[in-house]
């Protein structure tokens, strides 16, 4: 799949399974309910959600936990073509800095990143995601 013929349409299925991952949220402490939702560049899409735990910095993202099963499931060598975040808060989400360097890993520069904004939904490709990735060059 190329990102070019991801339309519309493609982005709203995208974020309906980010919602629908949303719903399994273990956020007892936050109440922020968080899904996220990747396709990959073999059109397979993987979702995940937030888990929270009492002590927060051992929280993991909904964004990263999506990440890992895909990884899981389909090995290393994985492309995201676009991702999507949804929250059932009605409020602002965009992934979180480490979520974005994570994604980075694997993400497309031209991938879409569709989630909620305060002023709407928004849309971006993910190098203005993050424009300044961490990058290490091995020789």
């Amino acid at each position: 799949m190329t990102l070019t013929k991801l339309n519309q349409p493609a982005l709203e299925e995208l974020l309906k399974k980010a919602r629908e991952a949303a719903e399994n949220s273990y956020s007892p402490y936050s109440g922020f309910r968080v899904g996220a939702a990747l396709r990959l560049t073999s059109g397979e899409i993987v979702t995940g959600t937030n888990v929270e735990n009492v002590s927060y910095g051992l929280t993991i993202c909904a964004e990263r936990a999506a990440l890992v099963r895909a990884v899981s499931q389909f090995g290393p060598e994985i492309q995201i073509a676009a991702v999507a975040v949804a929250n059932l808060n009605n409020a602002a989400s965009p992934p979180c800095g480490a979520c974005r360097q994570v994604l980075a890993e694997f993400a497309l520069a031209e991938a879409p990143v569709i989630f909620p904004a305060r002023d709407g939904m928004r849309t971006m490709a993910f190098s203005d995601v993050l424009p300044l990735a961490f990058e290490m060059k091995l020789k």
